[in-house]
């Protein structure tokens, strides 16, 4: 694909290589914030949460994750780019299965809504605090809802996706894809199913930071070499 079109990717490399380490970071700050602060199990918690430091509330509901998720579809399209040459089909209904779990995150994602509620709540009379706290639980219900449930299924197959191109492909080598699939077999159990979904989305955090890892060495040869075969 590169040669017979004769585009420089070096750039998109360069750009993916950057947000791969700036994922790295977030991952491990996500976790910190979570066992430090950990959140609030009723909507009344999140509203006393947010009046009392409306940044760490946010943070509770996964506001890092909305940069997360931004950062992942450069990295998605810079892992296309690699794989297409080799494995097409596979390459790009990863990439289209990808995108589309990243764009159902951001409905479900209710962090700025809960920071509203919890201001309205607060300057509520009591009688009509009630009204907010409904209107919360609705807001919650659709964090761990039909959207949540589709980014999160489709993420893991585009990854399982990824990872056998990877595997297939040999232009990475072999344990990249390994650690993809390692990280996308405990993705398969939701992080919304209950405590047993929490373990398995934690522990998907550590060969999904390897695989990340290793795609940012990759990223960043392939910048170096795109820039000196010119």
């Amino acid at each position: 694909m590169n040669q017979g079109l004769n585009i420089n990717f070096r750039p998109l490399y360069r750009v993916a290589q950057y947000f791969a380490f700036a994922m790295l970071i977030i991952i491990p700050l996500q976790i910190i914030i979570y066992v430090i602060s950990t959140p609030p199990d009723t909507v009344k918690g999140f509203f006393e949460l947010y009046n009392q430091n409306p940044v760490l509330g946010l943070l509770s509901l996964d506001f890092l994750y909305l940069f997360n998720n931004m950062i992942l579809v450069i990295v998605y399209l810079a892992l296309f780019i690699l794989l297409f040459q080799k494995r097409p089909v596979t390459a790009l209904l990863a990439l289209i299965l990808g995108l589309i779990g990243i764009a159902c995150y951001y409905p479900s994602n209710p962090a700025f809504e809960m920071l509203t509620l919890s201001k309205q709540y607060f300057q509520a009379l009591p009688e009509q605090q009630t009204m907010y706290l409904a209107a919360g639980e609705a807001v919650m219900a659709g964090y761990t809802g039909t959207t949540f449930n589709a980014y999160y299924v489709l993420s893991t197959i585009s990854l399982l996706l990824f990872s056998y191109a990877i595997i297939k492909s040999h232009l990475l080598k072999r344990s990249v894809g390994f650690w993809g699939l390692a990280s996308g077999i405990f993705m398969i159990i939701p992080s919304s199913a209950g405590m047993l979904g929490m373990i398995f989305s934690l522990l998907s955090l550590i060969p999904w930071a390897v695989f990340v890892a290793l795609l940012m060495i990759k990223f960043r040869k392939l910048a170096v070499y795109t820039q000196n075969a010119e």
